[in-house]
């Protein structure tokens, strides 16, 4: 919105929720963050360019300061004015001219609906609000209570349980972690082995360490990497956690400092993945089995984009052009579908840069944006990552910062030359 508006454009913003902060805001029906979540991204690498964090914050801050960074950034910028809080988008049509129709409705009880036309539309809703639920055999059969990490917000819930934890990413981790301190016990299946990397290498944060050897050829900074990990936590199989079947880099990095820690004291069991559930036990694929009471499926998010026609953006995943532009829709773009090795604010900042820049050039220059779009649908499959990333779901949208953001820089020269 502040990109959009300093480029002087009208912008009407619909969000379903009452307030600022997105899935930053804990009250918002949506949100996935719980009362512990704090940054796995450092301050440097996570603000906006434009708007820096205090000094005085901590290095990764707590989900309650980054919601206040959010409303200071949008009073600031005087971005409030412009958003229809409580109010959701039903559907967005492309109709001629490249315009736009859309409907809109109150998201919290009843209301008429609305049409309105725009000359253009950026999707900003993010994707981690549509829990991802693995079908799980025997699971319809299982007597514990099971519930979806999406509705975790607090360790109370484990106090003096038995519980197992399915999924190894970041927040399947905390999760883990935080049931070692409160639970009677805990397992944690994962599906492969991952990396665990510190939130601290050398007395800085992780992140900024990384950053700072982005000049180094791509293997030298796994052979670092994998070097600092042999020398300050060992051979993970030693712990029972299970060995990587992929180099660093080539996952979405998990950022936990605690995990190894409470495996090494016994708190937390690592188990292989889920082969079925009975009435009292899971099996897992290695033969073992456990009795717990709570299973927390935290199996991650699917994208959604419930208000557009399904063939708009592509099948599954989206074919974007730099994770932004539709090919077939040159006034349809979306921010902030991407999971980088770094903080995703920046990104988004110069992604709507871009963005804007984008939809002015169609305007004062339409034969030069019609030159530079020209081949737009063959650039949509293009990855901005240096290592050999996994095509699962979990890391359709990973991009390597420093690569994305020379490819985002390299098309604002073009837009502005």
């Amino acid at each position: 919105m502040k990109n959009l508006l300093e480029h002087g454009f009208a912008v009407d913003c619909y969000d379903r929720e009452t307030g600022i902060g997105g899935a930053w805001n804990i009250r918002h029906d949506r949100s996935p963050v719980y009362s512990s979540t704090h940054l796995i991204s450092s301050k440097p690498m996570t603000q906006f360019p434009d708007f820096p964090l205090p000094d005085h914050w901590p290095d990764y801050p707590h989900h309650s300061q980054l919601l206040a960074y959010f409303e200071r950034y949008a009073d600031h910028f005087g971005l409030r004015e412009h958003i229809w809080f409580g109010t959701e988008v039903v559907s967005a049509d492309p109709i001629e001219n490249d315009r736009w129709r859309v409907r809109v409705r109150p998201s919290h009880g009843g209301g008429a609906e609305r049409e309105l036309s725009y000359a253009a539309v950026v999707v900003a809703n993010g994707h981690n609000s549509h829990p991802r639920t693995p079908a799980l055999p025997g699971i319809e059969d299982f007597r514990g209570k099971v519930i979806h990490s999406s509705s975790y917000k607090d360790a109370a819930v484990l106090r003096g349980k038995k519980v197992l934890v399915i999924g190894g990413g970041n927040t399947g981790c905390d999760i883990a972690v935080e049931a070692a301190q409160q639970a009677a016990g805990c397992w944690h299946s994962t599906r492969r082995g991952y990396w665990y990397a510190p939130k601290y290498v050398f007395g800085r944060p992780a992140d900024q360490v990384n950053d700072a050897t982005q000049w180094l050829p791509l293997r030298l900074r796994q052979w670092a990497f994998h070097r600092v990990l042999r020398l300050t936590v060992g051979d993970l199989t030693r712990f029972g956690l299970r060995k990587p079947d992929h180099k660093v880099y080539e996952t979405h990095p998990i950022v936990n400092s605690q995990l190894v820690y409470y495996v090494g004291h016994g708190a937390i069991t690592p188990v292989t993945d889920v082969k079925r559930f009975n009435a009292r036990t899971v099996e897992f694929e290695d033969g073992t089995e456990a009795e717990p009471d709570l299973v927390v499926l935290a199996t991650g998010y699917a994208p959604r984009f419930e208000f557009l026609d399904p063939g708009i953006l592509g099948a599954n995943p989206p074919r974007l052009w730099l994770h932004m532009f539709a090919p077939r829709h040159p006034t349809l773009a979306v921010a902030g579908l991407v999971q980088p090795d770094s903080g995703q604010f920046p990104l988004v900042h110069w992604q709507t840069q871009a963005i804007a820049r984008w939809l002015t050039l169609r305007t004062t220059n339409p034969e030069r944006a019609a030159q530079i779009w020209a081949g737009a649908a063959d650039r949509a499959e293009w990855r901005w990552t240096k290592a050999k990333v996994s095509a699962t779901e979990r890391h359709w949208f990973e991009v390597s910062h420093v690569t994305y953001l020379k490819a985002v820089e390299s098309l604002l020269k073009e837009l502005t030359a």
